[in-house]
């Protein structure tokens, strides 16, 4: 496998059955396919890419753009993918796209249990805000508010590619 040919695109609504595959993978409640159906038809504040090798489609994440605000709604990495810095580059790849829709900050929600994601996120400069209280159907399991002012697309640009 050679990481080096990974590449993104915008999710197209051809895309989700794969996507849901690693929804499932990834998640305790993953979503549904008429979510992301909503997110790519119906939502004009979302915007989803994908990461594939090759002809494979192995990530995607998604976030929405409201204003100066990025959120990131969702973010995974097929399993067998994990473990070389792809979800690094899938983030630093929503981080670029949100500068340049015009966001300076970003915002997220992780499980308090997940260390992995948030070791992730504070590499990248993403720092505590706040618990949402019971944020997770599944579990009712708490969520980690995580906030960042985003660098300069510079600064995310040389990871991206």
């Amino acid at each position: 496998m050679n990481l080096n040919e990974v590449s993104f695109r915008r999710m197209t609504v051809r895309d989700i059955d794969h996507v849901i595959r690693i929804e499932k993978a990834s998640f305790t409640a993953p979503w549904s396919r008429n979510a992301f159906l909503g997110e790519l038809t119906e939502n004009h504040f979302a915007h989803y890419v994908v990461m594939v090798l090759g002809e494979e489609l192995i990530g995607y994440g998604g976030m929405w753009v409201i204003i100066d605000e990025a959120h990131v709604t969702n973010i995974a990495v097929y399993p067998s993918y994990r473990g070389y810095k792809l979800g690094e580059r899938l983030l630093r790849r929503l981080m670029a796209e949100a500068i340049a829709k015009g966001a300076r900050k970003m915002t997220l929600e992780v499980r308090v249990t997940n260390a992995t994601a948030q070791g992730l996120y504070r590499k990248l400069g993403f720092q505590d805000g706040g618990i949402r209280k019971g944020y997770y159907t599944d579990n009712r399991e708490d969520a980690l508010i995580m906030w960042m002012n985003l660098p300069s697309l510079g600064d995310v640009a040389d990871a991206v590619e």
